[in-house]
C-alpha cells in the first residue's frame, strides 16, 4: 500500500515542473509605469502622494485668498523653504518647488530665484567683461521680493503597545504650515495648514 507521502511525490514533482517551465515568473523582477495621480500608500510615512495632494491644496488656497485677490499686480515672492520638523528625512524642497511651479504657471505670482543668485551674479560678471554692450544683462536691475514664502512640516506618531499579537499598527499625523510674510513690515499676511493622518498595520513576520 502506497503511503500518503508516496502519493504526494508526483504532485510535488508536477508543481515543480510547472514552476520551472514558466521560468519561475513569480520570482522575477518586474517594472511597470504608474500614473502619478493614482499612486497609493504602502506605509504610514509621508510619501509622494501626500506631497502632491497637500501642495495642490495650498496653491488652490493661495490663488483663492483675499491677500492675492487684493493685489493690483502679480506680487514678487522669495522661497525661503519649509523646515523639516519630522523624525524622518523629507525633501521639503520638493514641497516648495512644486508650489512655486504651480503658482508661476497660474500667471498671478512671481518669484525671484534666491537659490541661483550666485550663478546669476557670476553670469552678469562674465557678460560685463566679455559680452557686447547691446546684449549684456544690466547690472543692478534685479527686482526685489516683497514677500517671503516659508513654513514647516511636523509629525506625531504612535504605535500599538507591547503585547502578544500577530501584527502591529502604527499611526502617523503630519501637518504642513505655510506662511507668506511681508518683508517690509515682517507681518504674516497669509497662512494655512494642511494636515493628514494614516494608520498602517504590518505583520510581525514578513518579507
Amino acid at each position: 500500500m502506497m503511503s500518503s507521502f508516496g502519493k504526494s511525490v508526483p504532485v510535488i514533482g508536477a508543481v515543480a515542473i510547472v514552476l520551472f517551465s514558466s521560468g519561475c515568473a513569480m520570482f522575477r523582477a518586474k517594472t511597470t509605469d504608474v500614473d502619478v495621480d493614482q499612486m497609493g500608500h504602502y506605509q504610514a510615512d509621508y510619501d509622494a502622494t501626500d506631497m502632491r495632494k497637500i501642495t495642490q491644496s495650498v496653491v488652490n488656497q493661495v490663488l483663492g485668498s483675499p491677500w492675492l485677490n487684493n493685489q493690483t499686480e502679480a506680487p514678487i515672492l522669495v522661497d525661503a523653504g519649509v523646515e523639516n520638523r519630522t523624525s524622518e528625512y523629507v525633501d521639503t524642497k520638493n514641497l516648495t518647488d512644486r508650489m512655486r511651479t504651480l503658482l508661476l504657471q497660474s500667471g498671478r505670482v512671481q518669484f525671484v530665484n534666491a537659490q541661483r543668485r550666485d550663478d546669476l551674479l557670476k553670469e552678469q560678471g562674465y557678460q560685463a567683461a566679455n559680452v557686447t554692450a547691446s546684449t549684456q544683462a544690466a547690472i543692478g536691475q534685479q527686482l526685489g521680493a516683497k514677500y517671503m514664502l516659508t513654513g514647516s512640516l511636523t509629525e506625531m506618531s504612535q504605535k500599538t503597545a507591547r503585547q502578544v499579537r500577530v501584527s502591529k499598527t502604527e499611526q502617523k499625523y503630519y501637518k504642513l504650515t505655510i506662511e507668506i510674510n511681508d518683508l517690509t513690515t515682517g507681518l504674516i499676511v497669509w497662512t494655512t495648514e494642511e494636515e493628514f493622518a494614516r494608520a498602517a498595520r504590518q505583520p510581525l513576520i514578513g518579507w
